[in-house]
């Protein structure tokens, strides 16, 4: 869906009190922030795989801890039925709150360096 200003990118609203951050500022911290999603992507998508590949690659090579008995069912099963959707949201509950803390961090980041910048520029200007 299109914005309604046609897709031209907004510009900065004079009257909000938030700095402006410079445009080379403005990239460099969002490579910052993306370099750390990215690893925090990698690092859920690496536990998911694990698990994933983990128990077909379990049920091969530990077939007698697989077919134990745990509350009437095998522990594949127990594993694959049960407790793997707790563990796909508790990873997922992960995901979201370190994104969160990212975020977090690169808006404090902005702030500083957008105020940096406020404070250089004036002391240009006199």
């Amino acid at each position: 869906m299109r914005p309604a200003n046609g897709g031209v990118p907004a510009m900065p609203d004079p009257s909000n009190d938030q700095p402006i951050l410079p445009p080379e500022e403005h990239g460099r911290l969002a490579k910052a922030v993306m370099r750390r999603q990215a690893a925090l992507s990698l690092r859920v998508a690496v536990i998911f795989l694990l698990l994933l590949i983990g128990l077909p690659l379990f049920n091969l090579y530990g077939a007698s801890i697989a077919n134990t008995r745990i509350f009437g069912m095998s522990a594949t099963w127990l594993f694959l039925g049960i407790l793997f959707f707790p563990i796909t949201w508790l990873l997922s509950a992960y995901f979201v709150r370190e994104s969160d803390r990212i975020e977090g961090e690169s808006a404090r980041w902005r702030d500083e360096i957008s105020a940096y910048v406020q404070a250089n520029t004036e002391e240009d200007a006199q």
